[in-house]
């Protein structure tokens, strides 16, 4: 039986979710610091998503302007700050807590675009932002005593998540305004910003990482950077919105359960209840689910004394 053109794009879709959500054991088990990572993962990132595009033909089709490069350098640095961030928060926190917490970065977008484009966002996005960031406080576990006790560790993970967040919506709106840059050669951009950066401030002595390492370290680069993008990109143009928006959660849903299963770090319930929240508030706004509406009309419903 051969699947239609949407059923393709969602089995590529998760796919590619899946193997996002299994880079935190290649960040924990490489056992380095974040900046040589992250260096790592965009140099192999960088050879891998060059051949690809070579073989495809993107190079040859791509007109580049001084905008698209201006613009392309600058979501590269954005884009490799919060990658250092976001291994490190992994590293502070765990697999779980970074991700789900980087995962409000929907949110970002909307209120960047709202500052930057003055666009009305009305009562009903409001709320859905409001319940998300309730459920990011729940699910970043400093509301609970047993994570903040002396943990001054923990938290400046959980700001490192969330700072990257903000730059990666920042990256986002950029992206949008190069709608004529092929994604796959803005990330292939904002790899090679990476390895010239990274390569003057990153410590990357070589004869130190054992070969066990280097398996991880390519693999970032090659299944996490090359492969799940290209699925991820080939993916979007098939799928609808509200498909997109269910799909995106298989990511941070794949980390929740590697951590657990792998590390033994379960979230706890009111961790879940908080991803619950982020996980139905970024439906809400993607949607257009008529949030203040339903209440107001569930509250005349309510029976009076």
């Amino acid at each position: 039986m051969s699947l239609t053109s949407r059923q393709q794009g969602a089995i590529t879709l998760a796919s590619g979710g899946l193997l996002m959500g299994t880079i935190g054991i290649f960040v924990e088990e490489a056992r380095l610091g974040a900046m040589t990572l992250v260096f790592f993962r965009c140099l192999f990132g960088f050879l891998s998503l060059a051949g690809y595009c070579a073989w495809k033909g993107y190079f040859r089709a791509q007109r580049f302007t001084p905008r698209m490069v201006v613009l392309g350098v600058l979501s590269g640095l954005l884009m490799v700050t919060q990658w250092v961030w976001f291994f490190d928060a992994i590293h502070r926190t765990s697999i779980a807590v970074a991700t789900v917490i980087f995962h409000v970065q929907p949110f970002w977008v909307v209120l960047i675009g709202a500052a930057l484009f003055n666009e009305r966002l009305g009562s009903d996005r409001l709320c859905w932002i409001a319940t998300a960031f309730a459920g990011l406080v729940l699910a970043s576990g400093v509301a609970t005593t047993e994570n903040l006790q002396g943990h001054a560790n923990y938290l400046f993970g959980v700001g490192e998540a969330l700072a990257g967040s903000v730059l990666y919506a920042s990256v986002t709106l950029i992206a949008k305004s190069l709608g004529q840059l092929r994604p796959h050669l803005l990330t292939l951009m904002q790899c090679g910003v990476g390895v010239i950066c990274l390569s003057f401030i990153a410590p990357l002595t070589s004869q130190h990482i054992a070969p066990m390492q280097w398996f991880w370290l390519v693999g970032m680069g090659v299944l996490h950077t090359g492969l799940s993008y290209v699925l991820i990109y080939g993916a979007l143009p098939k799928l609808t919105t509200p498909v997109i928006a269910v799909l995106l959660f298989v990511y941070p849903l794949t980390a929740i359960v590697v951590d657990a299963v792998v590390y033994g770090r379960a979230l706890s319930a009111p961790q879940l209840a908080g991803m619950v929240l982020i996980v139905v508030a970024s439906l809400g706004v993607n949607l257009g689910w008529p949030l203040v509406s339903l209440l107001r009309r569930h509250g005349r419903h309510l029976p009076t004394e």
